[in-house]
């Protein structure tokens, strides 16, 4: 057996090529815009989740309590929320931020305040515009201080490392800053002039003049809001002394309406009190339609998700095309000729009215009942 003996200059040139030939390449190396995109979503979903979680401020405006939010958006704008009566909306900025402003409720201190000192109505305006300022600023350090933190705790838990959690937070509050800058650069002033209305507030502008005719007017505007204070603060008064009303669990709740008239606002309501006094069967006992036309009848869709059963008889707006309209409907019981049904436990009956008023014409049968009445 022969060895031979390299000299140690050539064993040191052989062992890199030696490892480049045995030691595979485990991993491809990572792409920069994969990062980045990574990067990027985990600092909006973090932004996202401390808005929700800390980034919103109670607020008192005027005579109301307020809750300020900034929430992620396309469009922008303001929406102000006024339950249970609707919302409204302003194309007040453009930016990837939306503010949200819900009315809590009115307190009736500061209400009471008011009524006593007609006065401070003139400065009312001034103090709910220092309020609004003072909400803002503060809306602003929280949202700032919860979108960093944010972003930054959920690209500790990703990253598990300071560095780019750190980066995570920086840029939050960039893109935070940009939203800020891009808002006030768009700021509209105006839109005040032109909101759109939601819910029941649909009818405001028709019940309460538009804003110009409120700047115009706004004497006889404060001598309403002053009128309007007092009788809400009455109101209070009066429902805080009221004994506290515990039904016992077998009571059955009837809700009892009438005379919509097609009114559009009506049903919002009414599924409002089925859902607040878990009301157990609806009675309508007519005037549903204006002139019982076939046309009309998609008024009435919206009474299969009221979530209550829903007995109505004919009044005499309603015609026979509405009857038959709405014994096609699920959940829904019409009542005529004396037919009886039972319903969580109570019987109901009824005939509907014979006169169709409309055009002053008469459904069947009516002349002879009557003759008969006669």
């Amino acid at each position: 057996m022969v060895r031979v003996r390299l000299p140690t200059a050539a064993l040191r040139r052989l062992e890199p090529a030696r490892r480049r030939n045995t030691v595979p390449e485990l991993a491809a190396p990572p792409r920069p815009w994969l990062r980045a995109f990574g990067l990027t979503a985990v600092v909006l979903v973090g932004a996202w989740l401390g808005l929700l979680v800390v980034g919103n401020v109670r607020v008192p405006v005027g005579p109301m309590d307020t809750t300020m939010t900034l929430r992620p958006s396309f469009t922008g704008g303001t929406k102000i929320n006024i339950s249970p009566l609707g919302a409204l909306s302003l194309d007040s900025h453009l930016a990837p931020v939306r503010l949200d402003v819900n009315v809590d409720q009115l307190d009736p201190a500061r209400s009471q305040a008011l009524v006593d000192h007609p006065e401070r109505l003139s400065g009312l305006q001034d103090e709910v515009a220092r309020d609004v300022e003072h909400g803002t600023l503060d809306l602003a350090v929280r949202s700032c201080v919860a979108v960093v933190s944010g972003a930054t705790a959920l690209g500790l838990a990703v990253y598990r490392r300071p560095r780019r959690a750190l980066a995570a937070g920086g840029l939050a509050l960039t893109l935070l800053a940009a939203s800020g800058a891009t808002a006030f650069a768009t700021w509209n002033p105006n839109s005040v002039l032109e909101p759109r209305f939601s819910g029941l507030l649909s009818s405001a502008p028709s019940l309460v003049g538009n804003a110009r005719s409120i700047v115009t007017e706004f004497d006889v505007y404060q001598q309403e809001l002053a009128r309007l204070v007092t009788n809400v603060t009455k109101l209070y008064d009066v429902t805080s002394t009221l004994p506290a009303y515990s039904p016992d669990p077998t009571t059955v709740r009837v809700l009892h309406v009438s005379d919509i008239h097609l009114n559009p606002a009506s049903w919002k309501i009414i599924s409002s009190l089925v859902e607040q006094y878990k009301v157990d069967v609806i009675v309508d006992s007519g005037d549903t339609m204006d002139h019982g036309s076939a046309a009309e009848n998609g008024f009435l869709d919206p009474i299969a998700t009221l979530g209550a059963p829903y007995v109505w008889v004919r009044g005499n707006h309603d015609s026979l095309v509405t009857q038959r309209y709405l014994q096609g409907m699920k959940n829904v019981h019409v009542l005529d000729a004396g037919r009886a049904v039972s319903i969580a436990g109570l019987r109901f009956a009824g005939i509907g009215d014979p006169q169709f008023t409309p055009d002053r014409s008469t459904a069947p049968g009516a002349a002879e009942s009557q003759e008969t009445a006669g």
